[in-house]
């Protein structure tokens, strides 16, 4: 189906904005060859169907009829996970954060020395991600470079969209002996070689519309991996690196240089980084002052961020993952993200493997409600004015749907490309289905089919996608498209 148009009638749901989606029972929209939405009909009734079709040039020959109990919807966006350390996944929940990377991350991760090992890991990584639904993800590789080189030709081979980055990591101080750069300005050429790299790589051929993409899809992001593990120098570097590539991109569109890097994820890390650049107001500061917080800077965790904090980072643009997952099982805490959300913060979510212990954004989007629900719990005043609709309160299934979707394309400033549907948009998308005949452990039946009224079928499509979101596994996601291309899910033919 690569490369060539496709039309599609049945279920849809697109998010609108942190609390709004359309839940769309009858829609027919198609995908050009391009590999994005040409054009969308809302609602068109079955009856009605060959005549929409006629006035567009086609027929019902031309149609992928969706049945009831399907539904498709933008692809999964995890804006924040280490693709080293799924060896680690379900390991190490007894630590909190610098324990547990002292035992259980910074000795896995050095083994990708090996680039054998690499290449074994990160295939098994890329493929479990997009059958699992995620069609976008931001991934942290390790210092070493010819491993991140793997990571990238994987990537790119199987047709996800994605940004690598070459963790950033030179303080003797800090860092294991086994695991550190030699110095800043190694780390920075090495960075820079990587850069080069992935900028010269090209779509393989059976992915032909990617190549039609206004912003590739593989791209390289900067990594510094948290204050801790770098010195001011390399910190200083990343910004100037940040600003050299800003306006050197080889496409039109010139894409911006992304950033990523942690904050304000544990206490004693907090403490330690305070420690570290006595000279800032805060761990956000620290950021701040070298350069690094920027529109294009993602911040994984943000769990104790204080209010000068959160104005740096609306002031800044930057944007924020949320890793409910990880910030559980390390004990690390519950960050207020209704807050941020009624702040304008952009929010989007991250596994956080192997923080987090699950591949899959379902999970992610379950803790979320439950971190959510635990604030909500404790809140003194829930929120119930215009100025304050997101914090102390339960996020609605709605909220939760945009933080997976078209808030993480916002944090990855990509909203105008992916992460919801409408004309002009990627069709990244993810096609699935709670009939019983999938075996997830759902066991939805007729349950999950209707009849009747648009207002009946909307209420069903409604209650098809909460089901898939708290009970739905891989076996319910049918296919998975980037930039128009089938590259995963059950009923892709797998040749990795």
């Amino acid at each position: 189906m690569s490369g060539s148009m496709m039309i599609f009638y049945g279920a849809v749901v697109t998010p609108v904005d942190a609390s709004t989606w359309k839940a769309l029972p009858r829609c027919l929209f198609c995908v050009g060859s391009t590999g994005n939405i040409d054009w969308m009909l809302e609602y068109i009734q079955e009856n009605k169907l060959h005549e929409a079709l006629s006035q567009k040039g086609y027929s019902l020959d031309d149609v992928v009829i969706l049945q009831d109990g399907e539904f498709v919807i933008p692809g999964f966006i995890d804006t924040h996970t280490h693709a080293p350390q799924y060896p680690n996944l379900g390991r190490g929940g007894q630590y909190q954060l610098l324990d547990w990377l002292k035992n259980v991350t910074f000795p896995k991760e050095s083994q990708f020395e090996d680039k054998d090992f690499a290449q074994e890991v990160y295939s098994s990584v890329v493929r479990r991600s997009l059958d699992c639904g995620t069609t976008t993800s931001c991934y942290y590789a390790t210092i070493h470079l010819e491993a991140t080189k793997v990571l990238a030709d994987i990537v790119n081979r199987l047709g996800q969209r994605a940004f690598i980055g070459k963790c950033n990591m030179d303080c003797k101080e800090e860092n294991p002996d086994y695991y550190t750069e030699e110095d800043a300005q190694t780390s920075l050429q090495e960075t820079s070689a990587l850069i080069s790299y992935i900028r010269t790589l090209s779509p393989i051929s059976s992915h032909a519309s990617i190549g039609t993409a206004p912003e590739p899809l593989l791209q390289a992001i900067l990594t510094p991996r948290f204050a801790i593990s770098c010195t001011s120098e390399l910190l200083k570097g990343i910004s100037d690196l940040a600003d050299k590539y800003d306006s050197k991109g080889p496409y039109s569109s010139d894409p911006r240089m992304r950033i990523q890097t942690h904050i304000s994820e544990n206490r004693g890390e907090i403490q330690r980084t305070r420690e570290l650049f006595p000279e800032a107001k805060s761990y956000t500061d620290v950021y701040d002052r070298h350069g690094i917080l920027r529109e294009t800077t993602i911040l994984a965790h943000a769990v104790h961020l204080t209010d000068d904090e959160i104005r740096m980072v609306k002031e800044r643009n930057a944007g924020i993952s949320h890793c409910p997952t990880s910030n559980f099982n390390l004990c690390s805490g519950v960050a207020p993200i209704g807050k941020y959300l009624d702040k304008g913060i952009k929010v989007g979510l991250g596994t956080d493997v192997s923080g987090g212990f699950a591949v899959s954004m379902l999970n992610a989007i379950q803790h979320a409600s439950i971190a959510s629900k635990i604030i909500a719990m404790n809140a003194v005043a829930p929120g119930n004015s215009a100025k304050q609709r997101f914090a102390g309160t339960q996020f609605s299934i709605q909220t939760l749907f945009y933080l997976a979707t078209l808030g993480g394309a916002e944090v990855c400033n990509l909203g105008h490309r992916i992460g919801s549907f409408s004309p002009g948009k990627s069709f990244d998308a993810l096609w699935v289905s709670v009939l019983d005949a999938k075996g997830s452990t759902g066991v939805w039946g007729k349950e999950a089919t209707s009849d009747g009224a648009i207002d009946v079928r909307t209420q069903k499509l409604e209650e098809n996608l909460e089901r898939f979101l708290f009970c739905g596994d891989d076996r319910n996601i049918l296919r998975v498209y980037v930039q128009g291309c089938l590259v995963g899910g059950q009923s892709f033919e797998k040749k990795d």
